[in-house]
């Protein structure tokens, strides 16, 4: 479990990395669980577009209207007990100067003295809700994955802030790693996913070694997976779909599974042209 240190940085940023906001709901509930203080946060004027992510006015506790700009920071526990800790790196993803944003980031980092980075997203896949959340976790840190068993993604393409910051960190130094849920596209414009936010947080504590907290995800969970089946009950076509989508999983999953079988269910999905619900330029890690 030392493979990343003692003091890491768990980062979740909204949109393009954040199907059904799993990943971001697990960093918030990270949050939630301890006091945390802002460590760094960048100048919203050198990042974001307004126009594509917008200020938003509010009220207030003394009832007076407030303007809440978008914003991207770094935040570490208020207690340092000496253990390993995690902390927290969140916000929006930004618009522009990429390698600026990751650079500001980095430097703070090495200022003070991160030992590992580990990015939380999710995706829009061709999986059913009914099964268990799939979640890759890989590096392309060679200690890393010897260490906690990752794979290596091979994925060439269009990518998130996560994978900018993660490729800045590996070249400083700081080890690395990338936690992806897959969540049913069917629903993942829609409504948050918990079922998916659990499943990226239980890979989080199993490779870090931090005890994690969970919340109500568990009952949530059930709650999600119900209101899916009922509405799928109503609907012939859908209910038809979400068994295609059991078998090829049940399929995957089942020790006589082979390579060969594998790899047609892989081809199936080349021979559509990538279009469907894995959208391209995200991070996209089971093409491996």
């Amino acid at each position: 479990m030392d493979a990343l240190g003692r003091r890491i940085i768990v980062a979740a940023f909204d949109g393009w990395n954040d199907a059904g906001v799993a990943a971001s709901a697990a960093a918030a509930l990270l949050r939630a669980d301890a006091e945390y203080e802002v460590v760094h946060t960048v100048d919203p004027e050198l990042y974001f577009d307004y126009q594509y992510t917008r200020p938003q006015i509010g009220l207030d506790a003394e009832g007076r209207r407030t303007l809440t700009w978008p914003e991207a920071k770094l935040l570490r526990p208020t207690e340092r007990s000496g253990d390993a800790e995690i902390w927290l790196l969140v916000g929006v993803e930004p618009a522009r100067a990429w390698q600026a944003f990751a650079a500001e980031f980095i430097d703070v980092a090495l200022r003070e003295d991160v030992t590992g980075f580990v990015a939380l997203g999710s995706m829009m896949s061709d999986v059913p809700h009914t099964r268990p959340i799939s979640v890759f976790a890989g590096s392309d840190n060679d200690g890393v994955r010897q260490s906690l068993g990752l794979e290596r993604s091979l994925y060439e393409g269009p990518v998130g802030i996560l994978s900018a910051i993660g490729h800045a960190s590996e070249q400083v130094g700081i080890p690395t790693a990338s936690l992806w849920a897959s969540v049913p596209h069917y629903v993942a414009g829609h409504t948050p996913s918990p079922k998916a936010t659990l499943a990226l947080l239980e890979k989080l504590e199993a490779i870090t070694g931090i005890t994690v907290p969970r919340g109500d995800l568990e009952a949530e969970s059930r709650q999600w997976e119900a209101s899916i089946d009922a509405a799928a009950a109503d609907d012939e076509e859908m209910s038809d779909y979400i068994r295609q989508l059991e078998q090829t999983r049940d399929t995957w999953d089942s020790p006589e599974a082979s390579g060969d079988a594998i790899a047609q269910e892989f081809e199936r999905y080349l021979r559509r042209g990538g279009e469907g619900p894995t959208k391209p330029g995200r991070d996209d890690p089971p093409r491996r």
